[in-house]
């Protein structure tokens, strides 16, 4: 670690231990104690009754990253490496949660799933989001097999998108204009642009909501060469929303998506096939629809999701490709509560997947499954389930998980101790059983165990920490050698991940993680070891916000057995509020100290970049 690493490192510490003397109480921190949950039991719980570390992104703190993208924005968060992030707009993304990977990291959109059944690692892409659509983030994390099925092993993360207005019409415009370079290259020439535009509202029992969304990147080559070439990436999203709620006892939502992403990418030509700048390009869409009719009634309600997806995908390059898929998803689950104290769940989950190779190629699961949460008058909570996945090619497989908790009121806030043992099931994905590279139609199923501990104090003083302890197992995981095979060995990660959120004073607060994974048995590549997070945020004025976040980041395994060496990053961001808060104008900057390191080896990161933000709401 460098001294200007450690320099930083004591100053956040100090900062952060200075907030125990500095507790003051604000309706902000209220607010925080009464926050409420729902992904980890479907139920809307508070905080203190779930047994697990829920992540919780609120629209407040999206509002204030604006200009930056959902994959850097989830990848400040504990337990969380979000691989590709700081480098070229269109690097591919590694999902690395609790030592997992992508295949491991399921992905909800206004609670249905969404994945790519033409994927190496059947996951959802990140790049097609703009964050500016969303409402709210919740992250959990360890296995969730038993409320979300196949492929739910390391991680849940979703995403809510925004909301109709309640008023007649409303109309919101946003756009972003910044660099886009390397730390050896700091000409500060404008190559970023995003714009956000929407238009929503409500009549009587209607709703709606009209999205447009663009983004264009230039400026850097992925592959960090002597003489780069730039990369470009484009992308856009179209987006709209009606609702309709007749009384409290019947509503419906329906949604029609589109979006689009091209991205130059660099490869390995011919006759070397080293990697060099190159003319190759990706293209990727996807059309999505779905409805949502909701039924209520004394004590319950039940609910109705289905999706159908369509994606089409195409490398050009000299191993060009193209790929196209279809899903199916149907989710149904009734939901009913005893005395206030016995929440249930029951329902049934069905997928269809379809990919084209030489042929098409199809599996569905069929996953009946229910959960209960019991929550007592003396402390007590448990949150237990089981799921049958029942698979078209593997047969047959019971998840569960057992969640209990013991929270003790402090009349100032809470303690909470709680556990959990949960099993995962992933099944071989259509691209690993029959694709055009390395397929093999005899693999196994995945299977995956985590047991996790961990403690949680809040006080309405201003104070927030939390950590826990987890320990995850992976059977007969799916790797690729000559071709894709079962590890003939299991492999062991455990890891520990404490977070942190202190009141300095009424308008200054500071937010921290910790993350810790270690592999006991086994290997995978670009893991830190070691992950520090630390925001610093203050509110100036009642319309005036300053903020700046700093990260570590430990050494790390690249292919090849290349050590690439540990780094830190500072973040800036400010933004003001004019105009009877009609108009937001922000600014940022990211690594702010130009820290020059490799996240992928020989691919080009981002240096010191500059972005200028406005934010029109009518």
């Amino acid at each position: 670690m460098n001294k200007k690493t450690k320099s930083f490192g004591i100053l956040f510490l100090g900062i952060s231990l200075f907030g125990f003397a500095q507790q003051q109480i604000d309706s902000t921190t209220v607010e925080q104690l009464n926050e409420v949950v729902v992904t980890d039991s479907r139920f809307t719980l508070k905080r203190e009754n779930s047994g697990k570390m829920v992540i919780k992104i609120s629209n407040q703190e999206i509002e204030r990253n604006q200009g930056r993208t959902i994959s850097e924005l989830i990848n400040t968060k504990s337990g969380i490496e979000i691989n590709g992030s700081r480098s070229v707009e269109g690097q591919n993304l590694g999902n690395f949660i609790r030592g997992g990977n992508n295949r491991q990291v399921l992905v909800l959109i206004d609670g249905i799933q969404v994945n790519d059944p033409s994927t190496v690692a059947n996951d959802f892409d990140l790049r097609l989001l703009d964050l500016n659509t969303v409402e709210s983030i919740e992250i959990i994390k360890g296995a969730a097999s038993t409320l979300y099925g196949n492929a739910a092993a390391t991680a849940v993360i979703n995403i809510t998108t925004k909301k109709a207005s309640k008023d007649h019409i409303s109309g919101s415009f946003l756009t972003v204009v910044g660099t886009n370079q390397p730390q050896d290259d700091l000409n500060y020439d404008v190559s970023s642009f995003t714009n956000n535009v929407s238009v929503s509202g409500s009549i009587e029992k209607f709703n709606y909501l009209a999205s447009f969304a663009n983004r264009y990147v230039d400026g850097m080559s992925a592959a960090k060469t002597m003489d780069p070439e730039k990369d470009m990436f484009s992308r856009f999203n179209t987006r709209v929303k009606l609702g309709y709620e007749s009384n409290k006892v019947f509503s419906v939502n329906a949604f029609v998506s589109y979006d689009k992403l091209k991205t130059d990418i660099d490869g390995y030509p011919a006759p070397l096939y080293a990697f060099a700048d190159t003319n190759d390009s990706y293209i990727s869409k996807q059309k999505r629809v779905g409805v949502s009719p909701k039924f209520s009634y004394n004590n319950g309600s039940f609910q109705f999701n289905a999706a159908y997806t369509e994606l089409n995908r195409e490398t050009i390059s000299d191993f060009g490709s193209v790929h196209k898929a279809k899903s199916y998803i149907v989710d149904a689950y009734n939901k009913y509560v005893f005395d206030d104290m016995f929440y249930t769940i029951v329902g049934i989950n069905y997928g269809d997947y379809k990919s084209q190779f030489s042929e098409e190629r199809r599996f569905t699961n069929t996953d009946p499954f229910l959960n209960l949460v019991y929550i007592s008058d003396f402390g007590l909570n448990l949150n237990a389930g089981g799921r049958l996945n029942n698979h078209s090619e593997y047969g047959s497989h019971f998840v569960y998980s057992l969640n209990p908790s013991y929270t003790v009121d402090l009349q100032q806030g809470y303690i909470k101790v709680f556990g959990s043992y949960a099993t995962s099931f992933i099944a071989p994905n259509l691209s690993e059983l029959f694709g055009y590279f390395g397929a093999n139609p005899n693999l196994e199923p995945e299977e995956n165990r985590t047991i996790e501990s961990g403690l949680e104090f809040n006080s309405k003083s201003g104070v927030r920490l939390s950590g826990v302890y987890y320990n995850r197992k992976e059977t007969n995981t799916i790797v690729y050698t000559t071709g894709y095979v079962n590890a003939d060995e299991d492999a062991r990660v455990h890891g520990v991940e404490v977070e942190g959120e202190f009141d300095l004073a009424q308008d200054l607060s500071v937010v921290t993680n910790y993350t810790f994974t270690e592999f006991k048995e086994g290997y995978r590549l670009r893991i830190p070891k070691h992950k520090v997070n630390v925001g610093l945020g203050y509110d100036c004025s009642k319309n005036t916000y300053a903020s700046l976040q700093y990260q570590f980041v430990d050494s790390r395994m690249d292919i090849g057995n290349v050590k690439l060496d540990a780094f830190s990053t500072i973040d800036f961001y400010f933004s003001m509020k004019i105009i009877k808060n009609k108009i937001k104008l922000f600014t940022s900057v990211t690594n702010v100290l130009n820290e020059d390191y490799f996240e992928i080896y020989y691919y080009t990161t981002k240096g010191r970049n500059v972005n200028l933000g406005l934010h029109i709401m009518l």
